[in-house]
């Protein structure tokens, strides 16, 4: 089968199109024949290779699990002899981070970490759902505790988990107030954010507004900085971003809590734990992905090297439809 491989740490350059075997499903496991898969912070993390935490799981010399992508949708090819959830035909998605392999034609998952997608949702809707959305939702319901008449601040908005987080915030009348790049921000209107804030002319943590929530993509302010901008009560969530920035919210955060009563929060991420959920606002029209660009297999280099930039809208997913004809 053909693959997306990087043998050594490096930029998007190193990743190569190869013609490796193709997995075997163990008895617990299920060969999945991959429609769509998107791409997540940390492929980009895992393949540069600058963080040790990272070469603590990859490898510390060099990648050992060598084909990234987690974010996977597709068919089932085939189940091992203990699965009881799926069957071969069976449509499904689901985030296989740990395992990795969705830069693939097929991939072999355990069945928990795999759901059957919604019967109106695309392949590539379900690929842009698993990890931004559960973050959206535990950073959001789970730590955030989100409630009817708050006010809320996405920092980062107009990504994977932003994108979400603004659709499923609405729902629960929710005051939205997203941050991003310039070119972002029309498509935060469109999404329902109540205000925009150019990141490039404003800074939130400065703007004397106070927010009950503040939801946080980037991490790119400083933890007391932020703190500053919360209501008395207001929650602090931070789902990803610099490292330096998550190690300071961790070490902060309960120093914030005994002299005040503000919370500070870093989201540990619960796989596949909503996927359920999620399926239930895609069929009932509350929630729709938002795929700002599309590549197919042999162009994962170029996708990752636009992931990179930060300039994309919503998720950047991989089509391998025309790989698997």
């Amino acid at each position: 089968m053909k693959a997306i491989v990087f043998t050594k740490y490096g930029s998007p350059d190193v990743l190569g199109l190869k013609e490796v075997d193709k997995p075997i499903p163990k008895d617990d496991e299920v060969l999945v024949k991959i429609h769509a898969v998107s791409i997540n912070d940390w492929d980009l993390g895992a393949l540069d290779g600058t963080s040790l935490v990272n070469r603590l799981i990859f490898g510390l010399l060099k990648p050992k699990k060598q084909i990234l992508g987690s974010d996977i949708a597709g068919r089932v090819e085939a189940v091992g002899k203990s699965v009881l959830k799926f069957k071969p035909g069976d449509e499904v998605f689901g985030d296989l981070s740990g395992r990795w392999g969705g830069f693939a034609e097929f991939v072999c998952a355990r069945e928990k970490n795999l759901a059957l997608k919604a019967p109106g949702m695309s392949f590539e809707q379900a690929a842009a759902i698993p990890q931004a959305a559960m973050l959206a939702v535990q950073g959001l319901l789970d730590q955030g505790r989100m409630a009817p008449g708050q006010k809320l601040l996405i920092n980062g908005a107009g990504g994977g988990v932003g994108t979400f987080g603004i659709q499923i915030a609405k729902q629960f009348g929710v005051e939205v107030t997203g941050v991003d790049a310039p070119e972002k921000l029309e498509l935060l209107r469109s999404l329902g954010a109540d205000h925009v804030i150019d990141y490039t002319q404003e800074d939130f943590t400065k703007n004397g507004q106070a927010y009950d929530l503040i939801l946080d993509v980037k991490t790119s302010r400083s933890v007391l900085d932020c703190a500053r901008a919360l209501s008395p009560t207001g929650r602090y969530v931070t789902v990803g971003g610099s490292m330096a920035r998550l190690f300071q919210a961790l070490f902060l955060g309960p120093w914030i809590a005994l002299t005040s009563k503000k919370k500070i929060f870093i989201v540990t991420l619960k796989q596949n734990k909503d996927l359920a959920y999620m399926n239930e606002l895609f069929e009932t029209g509350k929630v729709k992905p938002v795929i700002g660009s599309t590549y197919t297999l042999s162009e994962v280099p170029q996708a990752m090297k636009y992931f990179e930039s930060a300039k994309h809208q919503g998720k950047i997913v991989i089509i391998l439809d025309n790989v698997n004809a």
